[in-house]
């Protein structure tokens, strides 16, 4: 009954007509950068960073919010109609989707899509009103070891699932992590890795970094390798609805995909990605008829697009219970959180109870929106599909420089951007993530806090991070976890799932 409480004041607080209208712009730009190949999610994000300065928290966040798991929507509608993934988590939905379209199945594989994306969208906003106050009163009960250990085994995690190689997933945890110690130490009042440099006295920002790594990047990708041309195949809204058959085999998928999804998106570094191709890779595992994926199989359509949307909601549990981020995504979210004054974490819920439950609310209220314009407006998506991408980039391209200078006038920003694109560019050549580097530059400093505070209280004992059971089991689980990493079965498992995808 409290729950459902929770939820009537969220929905109270979501329903107002600013947070409706700034839903409706942020789940129909999730759309709009889902089916826009080389754009994605992150970059968006960043580049709508400073509009949300200006907003009520609330309203900001439900915006932010809406373009992440809108993206996830918009991705199928490409990925079956012209076999370009416009969101990575979509990759999977390509190789069963289109073969559906091409049989002149494509209403029904996006209906599936879009049916299955709102039900695992619903779940996972349960899910989040379901386990978001367990979890945020036993973090209630951390203390500065407890937190410290929690990020270890976040950072570890994000290694062991992001994509390459290990040991170069570690060092851009390690860079990550040095980036954010950049500027003067709040505890002794000297600089640090600052060479002299005014600029970065106060650290690196958050926006020129993200900004530079993945927009600008992701810019010159998309330029060095334009996509290819493909044939638009077209659909008609008559023709959207499942056959019994289609339903018989597509709502079991779609039951797995939720179930795998919200457990995935939950874990650190883990996401809608990783859990769309995690319940591909189930529902070819429990088919009764093989024969058939590869060549159109529903269940491969349903399976990975509800997967990769439970992921989506429920990555905010970590986010907003434990205060940490458990993916890029989130990271930026947090950000956009410490800028408008709000410490992520369990305190959000008892301090702010309107923000916790009005963003929860809001979720569903976005999936909602989100079919009601997908499957109307498709025509209107596909012709955007025709638009050169050489009229997208130098738009793209002004708003990230508009963004970083309208946060902070000093030209030092803009350079600050140039370094991080050459130093992203760089990145790319040679094969390395940056999503690591991302989160261990956010997980830095709260990392550094909670390390010297627990020094303080033990007076010096590292001890203090072994008497604590929660702290202890989160390291042996962070330790478990590198042992498994290191053994040759699971590392040659995850490089042919990589290679998979």
């Amino acid at each position: 009954m409290e729950v459902i409480e929770h939820l009537a004041t969220g929905f109270v607080a979501a329903a107002s007509l600013q947070n409706l209208l700034f839903c409706l712009i942020g789940v129909f730009l999730g759309t709009l950068i889902g089916v826009l190949p080389g754009i994605g999610p992150i970059p968006t994000l960043a580049l709508l960073l400073p509009v949300t300065f200006g907003l009520d928290p609330l309203t900001g966040l439900i915006m932010l919010a809406g373009i992440y798991y809108g993206a996830q929507y918009g991705g199928s509608t490409t990925s079956i109609l012209v076999n370009m993934p416009g969101e990575a988590s979509s990759v999977v939905t390509c190789i069963e989707g289109h073969q559906m379209a091409k049989r002149g199945r494509a209403g029904a594989a996006l209906a599936t899509a879009a049916c299955g994306s709102f039900f695992a969208g619903c779940v996972g906003t349960i899910f989040i009103a379901a386990f978001g106050p367990p979890l945020a009163a036993i973090a209630q009960q951390f203390t500065s070891p407890d937190y410290f250990s929690l990020m270890v085994l976040g950072l570890v995690m994000a290694v062991v699932l992001a994509h390459g190689s290990v040991l170069k997933a570690i060092t851009m945890v390690l860079v990550g992590l040095l980036l954010g110690l950049v500027g003067t130490d709040l505890a002794t009042g000297h600089t640090r890795y600052t060479f002299g440099i005014g600029g970065l006295w106060e650290g690196i920002d958050f926006l020129p970094l993200v900004l530079g790594l993945f927009g600008i990047v992701e810019i010159i990708r998309n330029l060095e390798n334009p996509p290819p041309a493909r044939d638009t195949i077209s659909t008609r809204l008559r023709d959207l609805w499942p056959t019994k058959e289609e339903f018989r085999l597509a709502w079991p998928a779609a039951l797995r995909g939720t179930g795998i999804g919200s457990i995935l998106g939950i874990l650190p570094g883990g996401g809608a990605v990783l859990a769309s191709f995690a319940s591909y890779t189930v529902e070819k595992k429990l088919t009764k008829r093989p024969h058939v994926f590869g060549n159109g199989a529903i269940e491969g359509v349903a399976g990975p697009e509800s997967a990769n949307n439970a992921a989506a909601q429920t990555s905010f549990i970590p986010l907003l219970t434990l205060g940490i981020p458990s993916n890029p995504v989130m990271a930026i979210m947090m950000g956009a959180m410490i800028i408008q004054g709000i410490q992520p974490g369990s305190a959000v819920m008892t301090a702010r109870p309107e923000l916790f439950w009005g963003m929860i609310a809001s979720m569903w209220i976005g999936n909602l929106m989100l079919v009601i314009l997908n499957l109307p407006l498709l025509g209107i998506w596909v012709r955007l599909l025709s638009v050169p991408y050489r009229f997208l980039y130098p738009a793209i391209l002004l708003f990230c420089a508009v963004g970083v200078y309208s946060t902070s006038t000093e030209p030092f920003m803009m350079v600050l951007l140039i370094v991080f694109t050459v130093f992203g560019y760089i990145l790319f050549k040679f094969g390395c993530e940056p999503a690591p580097l991302v989160l261990g530059f956010i997980l830095g400093p709260l990392m550094e806090q909670n390390l010297r505070r627990s020094m303080q209280l033990s007076r010096g004992d590292p001890m203090i991070f072994f008497d604590r059971p929660i702290s202890l089991t989160l390291l042996i689980l962070a330790a478990l976890v590198i042992l498994l990493v290191i053994s040759p079965q699971l590392r040659r498992k995850r490089e042919e799932a990589f290679q998979e995808e």
